[in-house]
Formats: C-alpha cells, sequence, structure tokens
C-alpha cells in the first residue's frame, strides 16, 4: 500500500513538473502582454482604469498556447464584437434581464452574419454578458471600450508571436514525452501480460493505450502552435526545416499508435480464444518498444537514428518467426505458429513498424521495403 502511495506520488510530481514546463512561459507571456496593454491603453488611449485592454491581452495569450491562429482571431474578435455591441445599446437600453438578453441575441446575430465560427460565437455573446451585467452603461466614451479591448488583444497576440514566441522544438518535446514514454510502458506490459497468458493484463493495456487520445490531441495542437510560431515570428524562421521533419514525425507517430492498438486488440482476442502466442511476439513487442524510446532521443539529439531502425527491422523478423516460414512452394500451405487473430496482430506490429521508420526519416518506399526485407522467409525475401 505504501508503495502505491510513493508511486502515485512521484507520479503527481513529475505531471506537475511537466505542466510546469509546458506551461510557464505563458505565464511569462501573460504578465508581458498585460502590463504592455495596460501601458498602452493609460499612456496613449487616454483610459485612466484600464479594464479590458490587459485583460483581452490575458485572454489572448492564454488561448494562442495550443490554439491555431484563426481561432485565436476569432476569440478576439469576438469580445469586440461583444463590447461594441454593448456599448451601443446599454446606454440606450439601461440593465435589465430582458436588455440583456436583447443584447446577448443582437450580439450573436452580428457574428453570425459575420460568419463567425463556434468561438466568435461565444465570446461575443459572452462578453456581451459581461458588460450589459457587470459594467454600468457609459455614455460619451473618448476611446471606445472595444477599442481599448482591440489593443489589448492585438498586444497579446504580438507578445504570444513576435515578442515571447513558444520554443516550438521544446514544446513538441515535452508535449510528446507524456505520449511516448506512456506508450512505451505499456508495450512492455502487453509483452509481460502475453508471456502469462493475462488476459486482463492485455485488455488493461488496451485501455491504456485507448486512454493516450487526450495527450494526442494536445500533442497534435501544440504542433499546430509551434508550426505558426515557425511561420510568423521572425526570431524562429529559421527552425522551419526542423520543424517540417517534426510535423511528419508526429503525424507517423500516431499512425503508429493507432495500430498498436489494433495490434493489442487482435491479441487479447487471441488470448481469450487460447491461440498460441510464441515467445518471440512478446520480445518483439520489447524490442519495438525499445526502438521507439530511442528513437525519440535520436530526434530530440539531432542524431542520424540507425541503431533505432536495427532495432525495429529486428523485431520485425521476430515476428516473422513467431509466425512461421512462408512456404515457398506455392502449392504446399503456409506453416503458421499463429491463431487467426494473432495472424492479424503480426500485420498490425508491421505496420507500427513501417510508421515508426518512416518517423525516422526514412521516405515511405525504403521503409516499405525494409520491413518487407525484414519479415521475409529467414529474414529475406
Amino acid at each position: 500500500m505504501s508503495a502505491r502511495l510513493r508511486e502515485r506520488a512521484r507520479h503527481t510530481s513529475r505531471v506537475r513538473v511537466w505542466r510546469f514546463r509546458l506551461y510557464g512561459l505563458l505565464a511569462v507571456q501573460a504578465a508581458f502582454a498585460a502590463g504592455l496593454a495596460w501601458f498602452v491603453a493609460y499612456r496613449f488611449l487616454g483610459n485612466s482604469s484600464p479594464v479590458f485592454a490587459p485583460t483581452t491581452a490575458v485572454g489572448i495569450t492564454a488561448a494562442a498556447m495550443g490554439s491555431r491562429l484563426r481561432r485565436t482571431i476569432e476569440l478576439l474578435a469576438g469580445v469586440v464584437l461583444g463590447l461594441a455591441v454593448g456599448d451601443l445599446l446599454m446606454p440606450i437600453f439601461g440593465i435589465g434581464p430582458w436588455q440583456t438578453g436583447a443584447v446577448v441575441l443582437l450580439a450573436i446575430i452580428v457574428a453570425i452574419l459575420l460568419k463567425g465560427g463556434g468561438s466568435l460565437l461565444t465570446q461575443a455573446g459572452g462578453t456581451a454578458v459581461l458588460i450589459a451585467t457587470l459594467e454600468p452603461p457609459v455614455r460619451e466614451l473618448s476611446i471606445p471600450r472595444f477599442v481599448d479591448a482591440a489593443v489589448g488583444g492585438l498586444i497579446g497576440l504580438a507578445v504570444g508571436l513576435l515578442v515571447v514566441p513558444i520554443h516550438p522544438q521544446r514544446t513538441l518535446h515535452r508535449l510528446a514525452e507524456p505520449v511516448v514514454g506512456p506508450a512505451v510502458t505499456t508495450m512492455h506490459h502487453l509483452a509481460s501480460a502475453l508471456r502469462g497468458r493475462d488476459l486482463a493484463g492485455v485488455e488493461r493495456c488496451l485501455r491504456d493505450l485507448r486512454n493516450l487520445g487526450p495527450q494526442v490531441l494536445a500533442l497534435r495542437e501544440g504542433l499546430g502552435a509551434a508550426q505558426e510560431v515557425v511561420r510568423l515570428s521572425p526570431l524562429r524562421w529559421r527552425q522551419r526545416h526542423y520543424m517540417a521533419f517534426h510535423a511528419e514525425s508526429i503525424r507517423h507517430l500516431e499512425r503508429t499508435l493507432h495500430a498498436c492498438r489494433s495490434m493489442t486488440r487482435r491479441l487479447a482476442r487471441a488470448v481469450k480464444d487460447d491461440e498460441p502466442v510464441p515467445e518471440e511476439f512478446p520480445a518483439a513487442i520489447d524490442l519495438l518498444a525499445d526502438s521507439a524510446k530511442e528513437l525519440r532521443g535520436a530526434i530530440i539529439a539531432r542524431d542520424e537514428p540507425r541503431e533505432p531502425r536495427e532495432r525495429i527491422l529486428a523485431a520485425v523478423d521476430m515476428v516473422g518467426r513467431a509466425q512461421g516460414e512462408r512456404a515457398r512452394d506455392p502449392t504446399r500451405p503456409h506453416t503458421h505458429r499463429l491463431g487467426y487473430s494473432g495472424m492479424f496482430a503480426a500485420g498490425e506490429f508491421r505496420t507500427a513498424a513501417y510508421e515508426m521508420l518512416i518517423a525516422s526519416g526514412l521516405d515511405s518506399e525504403k521503409a516499405a521495403a525494409l520491413v518487407h526485407w525484414a519479415g521475409g522467409p529467414d529474414g529475406h525475401d
């Protein structure tokens, strides 16, 4: 019991450290954007009590982290639109329940007419509510508050993209960490469960792989944000080539996880149906998991991943041996050591290996040829 509590405490600490490393820059960006927006609104817009400029700057800075540029701009447009409608109508209508509903209705109608997406509609309506309920009607504003908010939002966007942009490579490495690490651990657990014919353990591994969905989504969104930064930020332009390689690797990482989930599902059925699972298959899974960890290390270090590729091909060879030799004479039946579900699992394993080879930097034709060669009879075809 105490060991389990210590392990849970260590896991919680790792998660908190990871979150701080990932989002620590966001605190710096938000603080800098808020201070700059307040200064600009106070000094140049004549606002003696700036509220919406720093508020919008912080909101846009936070929204830009892991978000696409178009969605961020929609958030900014929604805030400005809600403020504009509220400032125009609340001095006329006053404050009250039907006035609040009317202002929200008109703000969302205007957003619809502007062909805005969900972010624009939500922010327009929410900001209109804020104006209608928390802020009293204001007449004769020298600088309308929606101008204040627009300036703050643009400052927040500029800080996130131009002044203190995220480091694309570090961000992707940190987002990949909670995907690759748990996946590698799960694959080792899967190999152990297969050796013990532990159906519950195999099914638990399948659930763990499926539960990586939110982390994969965060990695995909982080990739979009990193690509926008290297495209728009002069400070990150030199990383465009390296980012293109990362984008390709992450796409094939997702496909590798999909193949691993399909393989695990097939292996669960094989164990449930009491099909044979030769020792070479769990050994190949262990080897593929180790190669995934080594491949990630090579990518981070920008080394040529020769050893991870060799391990991947060795794992494919092991699965071929687990499957059994194919008959060279087409008139004779193949000799299979795997059952029906195990054969499908072997195919998914080869798919995962193929995707990992492409993620390592090989083109699709060469990766397919290597997998075909490694999986042939006696390691050749």
